[in-house]
């Protein structure tokens, strides 16, 4: 099988009569996500879980089985074993990716190649692939096969190393130039990305990172809090065939149509799970409100909706509280007001464990509501 040659771009020969109906229902719904984002204080803090749900579900995609509870039980401080652990820093690696490059966009508001670089660095820094030339453009052929099988045996052979350059210099231009309608500019950014498969580990989910800081920087998202891999993963097989059928046969349509449902239906998933979160976060602010001390309630408050699982130094930290004895007395007035419960209890030095099961299970939606467009 030769390397593949990606197709210029802009992608021309696109039926726009027939994607217009598709592009009018993903803006609305995009638009109504955007639209709650500017209405829920703080969104970082808020919607932090769903970015480390969007880590796992873009990790799970590429054969990770760490949970998002594992995620924050392992940083609560839980062993688990070694596997697992090397499963779940792939996770923590993709959030700091993302929580990088958000800073990266205010210094620069653009997705750059040196970008690129920094975020591959981040991603597989001491995991799988960490040995990979991480943080550099690839020097050597690869291609995407079962385990163990050779090039002729591949699914897909990416382009030569020798036309990565050029091919990341024209992706480039047009991530960054305008176009015609922006999701469609979204959908060809994506798959191309995938198909020039610039690095040698990393670019499926570098390539899904991508897509809130580009609706960001258009100006369609408040803050780059949009995820697709839950989408994908809950339709893995067509994600893969639609891009596919790109190298295929040249079926951009087909990819851009399944690109435009994947975001009509995540952002209405998106636009649910905020609202219940914000919904909870004004429950839940009573309650808080009714046992902190006024100099402690609101960091307090914030801490919990960051990780519905931590410890009692996380919290300390987080809330900004002082002494331990006090932070432990907010805990346990939270705990017996039925807000959170106790995971594990301190042991020596271990200290207690503490979960905010009502958050969790909004943010930990099943895969079966996401199939079935809920």
């Amino acid at each position: 099988m030769k390397p593949f040659k990606p197709h210029k771009l802009p992608i021309e020969n696109l039926d726009w009569q027939q994607l217009a109906k598709p592009i009018g229902k993903a803006n609305v719904a995009l638009s109504l996500y955007n639209g709650l984002l500017h209405a829920i204080p703080n969104p970082h803090v808020l919607l932090s879980p769903i970015t480390t749900q969007e880590a796992v579900y873009s990790s799970k995609i590429e054969g990770t089985q760490a949970s998002l509870s594992d995620v924050f039980r392992f940083e609560a401080g839980e062993s688990f074993h070694p596997a697992r652990e090397g499963d779940i820093g792939e996770v923590i690696n993709y959030r700091r990716a993302l929580f990088e490059a958000e800073a990266m966009l205010q210094r620069i508001p653009a997705i750059h190649l040196n970008m690129l670089k920094a975020l591959h660095e981040i991603l597989l820094s001491g995991v799988r692939g960490d040995n990979k030339a991480r943080g550099e453009f690839r020097r050597v052929q690869n291609y995407i096969s079962l385990p163990g099988a050779s090039i002729e045996e591949a699914s897909f052979v990416p382009p030569s190393p020798d036309a990565v350059p050029a091919a990341l210099d024209s992706w480039e231009k047009y991530v960054n130039g305008d176009s015609q309608e922006t999701l469609v500019q979204l959908a060809v950014t994506h798959a191309q990305f995938e198909i020039i498969h610039p690095f040698l580990d990393g670019n499926g989910r570098l390539g899904r990172m991508l897509i809130p800081l580009f609706l960001h920087i258009k100006g369609l998202l408040l803050k780059p809090v949009f995820y697709l891999s839950q989408y994908f993963e809950a339709h893995r097989p067509e994600y893969y065939a639609r891009l596919r059928a790109i190298t295929d046969s040249s079926d951009w349509q087909g990819w851009v149509e399944f690109f435009l449902k994947a975001v009509m239906a995540q952002a209405g998933t998106n636009t649910r799970k905020a609202g219940e979160i914000l919904a909870l976060y004004k429950r839940t602010r009573e309650t808080v409100n009714s046992v902190a001390s006024p100099r402690y309630a609101s960091a307090a408050l914030d801490a919990l909706f960051a990780k519905p699982i931590l410890n009692t130094n996380e919290f300390m930290s987080a809330a900004r509280i002082q002494y331990r004895s006090t932070a432990l007395s907010l805990l346990n007035k939270l705990t017996d007001a039925g807000m959170l419960g106790i995971l594990r209890e301190s042991a020596g030095r271990a200290p207690a464990v503490f979960i905010f099961n009502e958050l969790l299970a909004i943010t930990e939606e099943s895969e079966n509501d996401t199939k079935n467009g809920k």
